[in-house]
């Protein structure tokens, strides 16, 4: 299949995984970075960082700026509807997944 369809589909899970663990805890973007390449998506920061501000901008996810060690580092969690989107996500990612068994 072609990279650039296979990128586009990998987006939804991508955008899913980040929904799903920022509702557990608030995260960053090289955190995330790792946890995605540890699943078997190799993207770049160039890549995830827009990811995140569009999520934010759509209102999935608000942003917290915090010092760390001198350094301004951006933490993500999900927001209510960020939370209700990763619901019906799940929701329909399961019968997706049933049915392609």
């Amino acid at each position: 299949m072609d990279n650039k369809v296979l990128r586009k589909l990998f987006l939804g899970f991508i955008q899913i995984h980040i929904l799903h663990h920022a509702k557990e805890e608030a995260i960053y973007g090289s955190w995330m970075l790792e946890e995605l390449y540890e699943h078997g998506y190799d993207i770049s920061p160039g890549t995830l960082y827009p990811i995140l501000h569009n999520m934010e901008v759509d209102g999935l996810l608000e942003k917290e700026e915090v010092n760390v060690s001198g350094k301004i580092r951006k933490y993500y969690r999900t927001t209510t509807k960020g939370d209700t989107i990763l619901e019906e996500a799940r929701e329909k990612a399961y019968e997706l997944f049933k049915e392609i068994k």
